[in-house]
Parts: structure tokens; C-alpha cells; sequence
């Protein structure tokens, strides 16, 4: 959605690059959630415009040729500049008598911007949201839906963060631990999965890739059309310690795979990004 406002500070309002979120139209890259179990849909909680500014801490970005902190953004700016490039939603789904919250977000790649790293700042605290809401108590106090209800995830609750986060554990252009906010998040299970197709591609592209420190069994995302970052770790399925993980993978085949047309080499049929998949238990 247009900003009206210019927030790449290039001097010309207008263009995807002054959105809250990038797209060449409304709905771009959007977020959906399909479901064959029942939705809670009237206790579904969406937080599409909070704002930046309001999360205590936050790593607002810092116009290097100025004098004053955290000052990319003007405070008029910043008092319509929301903390979600898409939205964050918590999907409350019915499983046999029990409640598990669906989690899924869509940051901000850290990425094409400059040295403010404003995409690159505003991604980290994508993924602190989520660190912050599974947390009861004084560390989601803060947060706010967009009816105006306050708070985070009750105590007790079972839930799921999904998404294109965006962000590897080691590599590429994300903040310093900016996803290990999730992956060592006492409430939260990383599955760690993986798949021989990414091994494969690794090897074969060669590139960044043999500079990576990260195991590339874990890329779910094939970078081949951009040889900067190589092949990275950036889609995730990572359910609440309550949740029993049975099995997990990512749907990337090795080449002489009959299945792998389906996701193939640049141009893709597909998409860049693998589907990620985890089995869980759901204690009823």
C-alpha cells in the first residue's frame, strides 16, 4: 500500500520502494492461510498496523550523514510506519478439540536498501514480534491488534510461526541473530529440516554457496538467479515445545527426481522458495 510519503529519502514520492510494503501493486507478495481443520475466525488476531516506533527497543534505522539517532524516517513518518511489510496474524485452528495458533508473517527482505539497512532492521524486528508475543506477561504488554486489543499469546497456548522469515542463522544480509530470536526461543522447536535437493544445488551452483558457514542440507531458499547471497535457510515451521515434532522436511528433490520438475532451476515453474513441512502431534 502507498505510504505517501518518500521513505527510501531519494527526493520522489512513489513506486514500490516507498510502500509499506514493496509490490508494483496493493496485494503483491500478500499472505494467505489455508486450512482443512476449522478456523476460530472471530478470535483471529491481525496486527497489520502496528506501528514500528511502538515496539519498545526497536532498531529503527539511523541516517548515517546526520548528526541525530535512529533518524531515517521523520517522526511524521513514523507515526503512520507500521512494524509488518505485509501484516502478522495469529489464526487460531480448531484440531480435535484443541486450539493451535498459526502464526505466519511475511518480513521484509534485509536487503536493497543502503547503509541505514533499513529493510535489514525493520526484518529483525518482523521476527522479534513473534519472539515477543509467545512470551506472557511484560515482554508482549506492549503489542496491540488491530481492533485495539493488547497483549500477547495467553500462557499455555500451542501454536505454530510460519513464514518466509526472510532470514538465515548464518548467512546473507539479515541482522546478527536476527532469526535466532525464534530458534532459541525457550518456547519454541526448531525441527531442523532439511533436504538432499539442497545439498545438490549447493555443489552444483558453487558460488557463494562454498563461502556459506551454514550446512546448505537447511537452504529453503534457491538464490541461483542471485549469485550474492547463494542458497539460504529462510522459511520456517517452528511449533511451541507443546507440540510434538513427528517428522520434517523440505520438498526440494535432487535433480534426477521426477518430482523435481516441479520446482526445477532458474526460471523456476515454481518459485524460489521450497515448501518446508513439518508433522506434528496434537495431543487431544
Amino acid at each position: 500500500m502507498p505510504s505517501g510519503f518518500d521513505l527510501n529519502n531519494n527526493g520522489v514520492v512513489g513506486g514500490g520502494d516507498d510502500a509499506f510494503g514493496f509490490g508494483f501493486f496493493p496485494g503483491q507478495f500478500g499472505m494467505a492461510v489455508l486450512s482443512k481443520h476449522p478456523i476460530d475466525e472471530g478470535a483471529v488476531r491481525t496486527f497489520q498496523h502496528f506501528l514500528w516506533k511502538d515496539m519498545p527497543g526497536a532498531l529503527l534505522p539511523d541516517d548515517p550523514n546526520t548528526a541525530p539517532p535512529a533518524d531515517w524516517y521523520s517522526p511524521e513518518e513514523l507515526d503512520v510506519f507500521r512494524l509488518s511489510s505485509k501484516s502478522h496474524w495469529d489464526v487460531p485452528v480448531e484440531i480435535g478439540g484443541r486450539t493451535v495458533h498459526v502464526l505466519a508473517s511475511h518480513p521484509t527482505p534485509p536487503t536493497f536498501d543502503g547503509p541505514e539497512d533499513r529493510n535489514g532492521t525493520r526484518n529483525h524486528d518482523e521476527i522479534r514480534f513473534w519472539a515477543d508475543y509467545v512470551k506472557p506477561g511484560a515482554d508482549s504488554r506492549y503489542i496491540y491488534d488491530d481492533d485495539g486489543a493488547k497483549g500477547g499469546l495467553k500462557p499455555g497456548s500451542s501454536f505454530v510461526i510460519m513464514g518466509d522469515q526472510n532470514a538465515d542463522p548464518l548467512d546473507g544480509d539479515s541482522v546478527d541473530a536476527a532469526i535466532q530470536q525464534l530458534l532459541d526461543h525457550p518456547r519454541i522447536t526448531d525441527p531442523q529440516p532439511t533436504s538432499a535437493g539442497a545439498v545438490e544445488a549447493a555443489t552444483l551452483q558453487g558460488g557463494a554457496n562454498l563461502a556459506h558457514e551454514g550446512d546448505p542440507a537447511y537452504d529453503t531458499a534457491d538464490f541461483n538467479d542471485n549469485p550474492a547471497p547463494g542458497n539460504l535457510r529462510a522459511d520456517y515451521v517452528l511449533p511451541s515445545k507443546s507440540l510434538r515434532v513427528a517428522d520434517a522436511g523440505v520438498f526440494w528433490p535432487v535433480q534426477a527426481d521426477p518430482l523435481s520438475a516441479l520446482t526445477g532451476t532458474f526460471p523456476f515453474p515454481s518459485s524460489d522458495h521450497r515448501l518446508v513441512w513439518v508433522d506434528l502431534h496434537v495431543r487431544r
